[in-house]
């Protein structure tokens, strides 16, 4: 717990001096939350053909369910510390060890998902300035991201696990030419009135129910938050307790604030249809309409110094989460292999040979940024559905356990919790047939891999009838989903 200065005339003391007041807690969540997937906003919710309309209602709804699901988060981080085990630990608590090893393995998928993403946006940045990586998926695409990726796996296997100065330059690639774009299009008064009204009820695909333009615009709106769990994890850094709840609203409304802009801009930069037909990364081509070449070399240069540092950060996220789940016996024991520096040897080979075949199959096929992205999203919302389950089961259930750890009315924290669960599920459906299909052929092979770990150590699986019934549900939807592909009635 921080300790505060005994007077003002004494000054902070070592312990306080490392910790972070408000603002710098702001600041420090605020980069946490913003990813790759700003760069992208412009055109990825223009493509789901839905208006000007649809995309504000898409970001209502997220608006309210992701502050949900960050207040859970906080709440579970005070209510349960003793939980360490990550995101996952969450769903092992609340509904056992199978659930909790999905959750994990969601987890994993997602992490390296995201990873695959990265590469695709990364390489379709680099187009810009060296036209030979094409689409970003071509030939080129997949050696210049394979050998980023392994070459980061050396570097974590060394023992790196944080890099101090690549952190500061990710910040910075990702702040800066953000704020640039922003300032210049309000203050250089690029921005259409009329165009934005205009794109506020004609979307790209004239003709479209309101509710599937909505639901098209939805998916961006989660992957753009993905990682809010994390935002709770520099809770410890704070000089008071209190500013950490403080600290996680006010960062989410300034996201938010940031997010809406950039996508309302654009709405007034383009019209709906082109906005559509942008390549990656779209805010490029939104500030080259606006403001000339310039504009895109900014973005461009700020997505590839982006994208370098995220994808050190997930190559440790993606390695740890599995290493995490075998050192607590949900995982086979292979997975918490530690060479001499203590890197988790085995989960780095493992999740990049997984990330590797993905670029292979993604240069053979038309999959790319917002395919992976879709899924990456989609894997997570399993572990963010199991989190806010378990948050709900304790706001009805040990309501005397909030008054004691956080405060507040519990009538409140009720509420937080199954608007909570009920995004989430809506989230699920918003993924579509497609989404659905793809993720339960992801989760099936984890079913094995969570009886081999428990065959290892001797102990009981699948030993209860909610366990059984999930395990059914898992494999009967991967078959059908298997068929459905196999048959052609859903096409990826």
């Amino acid at each position: 717990m921080a300790q505060t200065a005994g007077s003002a005339g004494k000054g902070e003391s070592a312990e306080d001096r490392g910790k972070l007041g408000l603002f710098r807690l702001v600041t420090a969540v605020i980069t946490l939350i913003i990813g790759a997937g700003v760069f992208t906003l412009s055109g990825e919710q223009a493509v789901g053909g839905g208006s000007g309309w649809a995309i504000i209602t898409a970001w209502g709804i997220s608006a309210v369910g992701v502050l949900c699901l960050v207040l859970t988060f906080f709440a579970l981080s005070r209510l349960k510390p003793q939980l360490k085990g990550g995101i996952y630990s969450y769903a092992s608590a609340g509904f056992g060890d199978f659930l909790g090893f999905n959750s994990a393995w969601g987890y994993w998928i997602s992490a390296l998902l995201c990873t695959v993403s990265f590469s695709a946006l990364l390489c379709q940045a680099l187009a810009y300035f060296f036209p030979i990586f094409g689409n970003g998926t071509n030939l080129p695409s997949i050696i210049a991201a394979s050998v980023i990726i392994w070459f980061y796996v050396f570097v974590v296997s060394r023992g790196v696990k944080e890099a101090a100065g690549i952190n500061a330059v990710v910040t910075i690639s990702k702040i800066v030419p953000i704020f640039v774009a922003l300032a210049a299009i309000i203050f250089l008064q690029k921005f259409d009135p009329a165009l934005f009204v205009e794109n506020l009820t004609h979307g790209a695909e004239p003709g479209m129910p309101f509710f599937d333009q909505v639901m098209n615009s939805m998916m961006i709106t989660i992957w753009v938050f993905v990682g809010i769990e994390g935002a709770v994890a520099i809770s410890g850094r704070a000089k008071k307790d209190s500013d950490v709840g403080k600290a996680t609203v006010i960062a989410f409304v300034c996201v938010l604030t940031i997010y809406m802009l950039i996508s309302m801009l654009s709405l007034g930069i383009l019209p709906l249809s082109e906005l559509a037909e942008l390549p990656n990364p779209q805010f490029a081509g939104v500030m080259e309409a606006a403001v000339g070449q310039w504009g895109a070399i900014l973005i461009n240069f700020g997505v590839v110094l982006s994208l370098v540092g995220a994808m050190l950060g997930y190559t440790v996220l993606s390695a740890e989460s599995p290493f995490e789940a075998a050192e607590q016996g949900v995982f086979v024991k292979a997975f918490a292999k530690t060479n001499k520096q203590g890197a988790p040897i085995t989960t780095l080979i493992v999740t990049n040979i997984i990330i590797e075949a993905f670029l292979i199959i993604m240069m053979f096929s038309d999959s790319t940024y917002r395919f992976f992205y879709t899924l990456s999203a989609g894997m997570i919302l399993l572990p963010y559905l199991l989190s806010a389950a378990y948050f709900a089961k304790l706001a009805f259930k040990e309501k005397g356990l909030f008054a004691s750890k956080i405060g507040g009315k519990i009538g409140f924290w009720r509420v937080i919790a199954v608007i909570g669960v009920i995004y989430s599920f809506f989230l699920a459906w918003a993924s579509g047939a497609v989404g659905v299909t793809i993720m339960s052929l992801l989760y099936a092979p984890g079913i094995v891999m969570y009886i081999a770990g428990k065959r290892e150590r001797g102990e009981k699986y699948l030993d209860n009838t909610r366990d059984r019934v999930v395990a059914a549900i898992i494999l009967i939807a991967a078959v059908v989903s298997l068929v459905l592909l196999l048959t052609g009635i859903v096409a990826v």
